[in-house]
């Protein structure tokens, strides 16, 4: 019951979320002008091939991330399921979300490899959110976009960079060697209710710090997915409308929009920032973008990541069984993998997790 009622909770913020932004939008006739104006079919087309291009390296970077903690994978494995987690990420079934189905099908199919299967799954998320934030804030340098004069825009500037610069601090000092001779990580391990958790994320990252050529692969791989997905926004925006932000602004506004899809909410967060930001971008010839027209490109890419959804659909009908197992696995096993340190044939060693 607890969980069903967190679950209805979310979707009942982003429904708010949502129903703010279309009333906003219904009041200053951002749809009605969408009907009445032309639209570029032929960008719509090339945003959804972007966005697509973009999901699908996502897939080809955890691949040879797995494949770099020495787990033999084939790329036609880590489509299947990284389409199928997609799917689910974007429509969850249950409260089972596309991580968590990522990591228990890979583990199903690495015997006594559960650890890092999680460890795959968890680097490769955070080096796609960190890069998002390293591409906002080259872009921000670039364009002097901080330099706009909206206290709104300055103040959101400065939080992207500050993130970007500890960010890269904090994944410094993991990758490091350990020089306190594991006490460092015993201390994270003895921090109340949190520690747990924490210290197996720590080795979890710091499995990787013999494979920093991959993790600097995979940087640069989400440096080309984030530009994508931009591109996509970008596209979107010119399909519909005749006066939009400029490209290299967008590489600013489509990754701090994208970062917001951290916060546990179905929908919504996006939406509402790009929309927002829109708002304050500056437009080519003194135009300027009207409240509800961001809600309305950020609508057109929801629908472009529904239709790529779809693939996800497919393998879906091809493997409902499995599927079916994984999702009972996943739901009795939760507990274990999000709180109890998950262990194979690793073992804890002076600088992390270390081959038995």
């Amino acid at each position: 019951m607890k969980k069903i009622l967190i679950a209805l909770l979310k979707i009942g913020i982003s429904v708010a979320i949502l129903a703010y932004l279309a009333w906003d939008a219904w009041q200053n006739e951002a749809f009605g002008r969408l009907l009445e104006q032309p639209k570029r079919w032929d960008l719509l087309v090339c945003a959804l091939l972007a966005c697509g291009a973009a999901v699908t390296l996502t897939l080809i970077r955890w691949c040879y991330l797995v494949r770099a903690l020495d787990l033999p994978f084939a790329m036609r494995d880590a489509l299947r399921i990284g389409f199928l987690s997609y799917l689910f990420n974007l429509a969850p079934m249950g409260i089972v979300g596309g991580d968590l189905l990522k990591a228990v099908m890979l583990a199903r199919h690495q015997q006594g490899a559960r650890a890092r299967a999680l460890a795959s799954v968890f680097v490769d998320r955070i080096v796609g959110l960190y890069t998002l934030f390293v591409v906002a804030s080259a872009a921000i340098l670039l364009t002097g976009f901080g330099g706009l004069p909206e206290p709104e825009i300055r103040w959101v500037c400065r939080a992207t960079l500050l993130v970007t610069a500890a960010g890269a601090a904090g994944i410094i000092a993991l990758l490091l060697p350990d020089f306190s001779g594991g006490r460092a990580t015993r201390w994270i391990g003895r921090l109340p209710r949190v520690g747990e958790p924490l210290l197996r994320l720590v080795e979890a990252v710091q499995m990787y710090r013999h494979r920093q050529g991959v993790l600097a692969a995979s940087a640069l791989m989400s440096v080309a997915v984030h530009s994508l997905f931009t591109l996509g926004v970008f596209l979107i925006a010119t399909g519909v409308y005749e006066h939009v932000p400029s490209l290299g602004t967008h590489f600013v506004l489509s990754p701090l929009s994208a970062a917001t899809g951290v916060l546990p909410l179905p929908m919504g967060p996006f939406e509402f920032v790009l929309d927002r930001l829109y708002l304050f971008a500056p437009v080519a010839g003194g135009a300027a973008m009207m409240p509800g027209q961001g809600l309305v490109v950020a609508l057109g890419y929801r629908i472009i990541t529904v239709l790529i959804a779809a693939i996800g659909i497919a393998y879906y009908l091809g493997s409902r069984q499995e599927v079916a197992e994984v999702l009972h696995d996943a739901e009795e096993e939760r507990e274990d993998l999000l709180v109890s340190p998950p262990v194979d044939n690793c073992v804890a060693g002076p600088t992390g997790l270390v081959r038995e």
